[in-house]
């Protein structure tokens, strides 16, 4: 009878040692998943996808939403990957205008409608220009990627946009 019941507290401890342990593995990758920053601007990063007529593109993107991480944006970065960007959410969804101050690279401004549509593209945006390049209508928001990308990858005015 002893070992009947060594045996059966030697199995629940084993097996409460296993569902610990996967349940550890689910706890840190959902963490991993939901900790997702950007090593240089320590932002929130998640998936975007555009709907094109070339196919779906999916990007990473950094997710800049208070007003200090969209007045700095994108400034003073050397490089971006290239299925990498920023989305800046409109909340509430308003006219936008955006320049290059500070901004080293060139960049394609996408206006994203409040149907989450292509409103225009101000593609290949010049370095440090500070002339505006405005929305063509209220935006929900605005991505940014690397200048020429959305012209390499087909994405224009009335694709569809989710993130």
């Amino acid at each position: 009878m002893r070992l009947t019941r060594s045996t059966l507290a030697v199995s629940l401890l084993l097996a409460f040692a296993a569902c610990s342990q996967g349940g550890q593995e689910a706890t840190a990758k959902a963490s991993q998943a939901q900790a997702a920053v950007h090593p240089i601007s320590g932002l929130p990063v998640k998936d975007l996808k555009v709907k094109s007529a070339n196919g779906t593109h999916a990007f990473r993107v950094e997710i800049a939403s208070t007003f200090k991480e969209q007045e700095h944006g994108l400034m003073f970065r050397s490089e971006m990957g290239a299925d990498e960007g920023m989305i800046f959410p409109n909340k509430p969804p308003r006219r936008s205008a955006f320049w290059m101050r500070n901004t080293v690279i060139p960049l394609d401004i996408i206006f994203i409608g409040t149907d989450h549509r292509i409103l225009n593209i101000a593609a290949n945006a010049v370095p440090y220009d500070e002339t505006p390049l405005p929305s063509d209508g209220i935006a929900a928001g605005v991505l940014e990627l690397n200048g020429g990308r959305a012209a390499q990858l087909g994405i224009k005015a009335g694709d569809k946009v989710s993130w």
